[in-house]
């Protein structure tokens, strides 16, 4: 199991738009500057976000903003919006275990339950942290950042 770069990338594209709101107009092109990819991919994320009512953005160079306090937006959001993970399944199971077996007859009894309660201790831990955590940390390694960020 591995969680796609979105989520990652999503995280760092909000920080900037936190961090250099009042500097500069926070456009794809800005983000694609400072996260090192392709503009295209930075224009998916920012739809995906705009979708799930996290970030709004201005057509043309009116640039990308936060839509909500940053207290109000974990880690657990981002994941929802940007993640095609559907309810209940983090984990996928693999179509077609043998049912003359007796381990793949029986596989899906044994793990589904614990996966789900893997799955749901992560979705806890992400909505137990917000952007607003990663700003406070972002202020230990760069002192020089806003105070109102």
């Amino acid at each position: 199991m591995q969680i796609s770069s979105r989520f990652t990338i999503a995280i760092h594209m909000m920080t900037c738009m936190e961090v250099f709101k009042e500097e500069y107009k926070v456009t794809s092109d800005f983000l694609a500057a400072s996260i090192h990819v392709n503009p295209v991919v930075i224009r998916r994320i920012l739809s995906q976000l705009k979708d799930a009512g996290l970030i709004e953005v201005k057509r043309g160079t009116g640039g990308a903003a936060l839509a909500r306090p940053l207290e109000q937006i974990t880690f657990f959001d981002v994941y929802r919006a940007v993640e095609c993970v559907g309810e209940n399944a983090l984990f996928h199971f693999h179509e077609n275990p043998n049912p003359a077996c007796p381990v793949g007859k029986n596989i899906h009894h044994i793990l589904d339950d614990k996966l789900l309660r893997v799955q749901t201790a992560m979705e806890r831990e992400l909505e137990s942290i917000t952007l607003a955590d990663v700003i406070r940390d972002l202020r230990k390694y760069v002192p020089a950042v806003s105070r109102q960020a």
